[in-house]
């Protein structure tokens, strides 16, 4: 085997080799700043967002909302709301507190998050229904005050909670006339110790489907056409937040039976407002609805029930 003697053949080789060796690192290193390709997305395989964890069957409380409010939107019943949150009486909550609701087991491991209402400034709760602007009876409370209800008080008691206690109250009705007083039409009938009258005096154009978005009987009308309240009770909601109501009104007449009067183009009465039957409580409307009528509802135990069985015959 033959060896190479020429010390400038020799230089020239190693150079050669060097210059080898180093090209074949950039090259390397060249590749391994190339070949690693992030997936895209949707890929499998690629990273994706963890959501927020939430429970399902939950809750968040927006700024307007009553207890009574919440129980109607998802049909349950107010006090079964109340028991699994440890909620006792006047029934406070707060914007931005997170409820259960019942008729909820445990979710499942692959249950996306309940859509959450976002927050517009800290401590204010974008509202989660879209909302119509109307004429507001009263001033929206501020961030830091909490959404409450009074229960029906007794028969001894005439006026609500003073707004000095809207700690843990709705603030009172506002010191004004009493809404007019219209005579109801049809009588009365008393059904589950409530004493019903009709809400309207029009025509029924619209009948009661328990399986219903909105359960209840359409009561024809015009704008501005009274609307009364069917018995005695108290005012437990007065808004437009639940979305195919338009201005909607929720009475308590006793712990089993809520009547709610929706469509309404103004409303009359403010919550934690005593009302008697007959009483004007709004003014009918189409607000949620493409024509003028009352969208009326009775609910037991938060389970909405035919009207017609319970209002006198006419």
């Amino acid at each position: 085997m033959k060896t190479l003697r020429d010390p400038a053949m020799l230089t020239r080789m190693n150079g050669w080799m060097r210059w080898s060796a180093i090209a074949a690192i950039a090259l390397l290193m060249t590749g391994c700043s190339t070949v690693v390709v992030q997936p895209p997305p949707g890929a499998q395989g690629a990273p994706r967002p963890v959501p927020a964890a939430h429970e399902a069957g939950t809750y968040t409380v927006v700024k307007g909302d009553t207890l009574y409010s919440i129980a109607f939107r998802n049909g349950t019943d107010f006090r079964e709301v109340a028991r699994i949150n440890g909620i006792a009486e006047p029934y406070t909550i707060w914007p931005g507190q997170l409820l259960k609701l019942p008729g909820y087991g445990a979710p499942p491991a692959h249950a996306p998050p309940p859509v959450v209402a976002k927050t517009s400034s800290p401590g204010v709760p974008a509202p989660v229904f879209q909302s119509v602007e109307t004429t507001p009876v009263t001033p929206a409370p501020t961030h830091t005050s909490p959404v409450a209800v009074v229960p029906v008080p007794s028969a001894h008691s005439v006026q609500p909670s003073p707004a000095s206690s809207a700690a843990t109250n709705v603030p009172a009705a506002p010191a004004v006339a009493a809404t007019p007083m219209v005579a109801s039409t049809g009588g009365a009938r008393v059904a589950g110790g409530v004493k019903w009258h009709w809400p309207a005096s029009g025509s029924v154009v619209g009948r009661f489907q328990s399986n219903a978005a909105i359960p209840g009987i359409d009561i024809a009308g015009k704008a501005g056409d009274p609307v009364v309240a069917a018995a005695d009770g108290v005012v437990v909601y007065s808004g437009n937040g639940l979305v195919g109501y338009g201005e909607l009104i929720i009475i308590k007449h006793n712990d089993s039976f809520l009547s709610a009067y929706g469509h309404n183009r103004k409303r009359l009465v403010t919550e934690g407002q005593q009302v008697k039957a007959g009483q004007q409580i709004a003014e009918m409307g189409s607000t949620g609805s493409s024509r003028d009528e009352l969208q009326f509802q009775i609910r037991k135990d938060g389970n909405p029930v035919d009207p017609l069985d319970y209002l006198p015959s006419r």
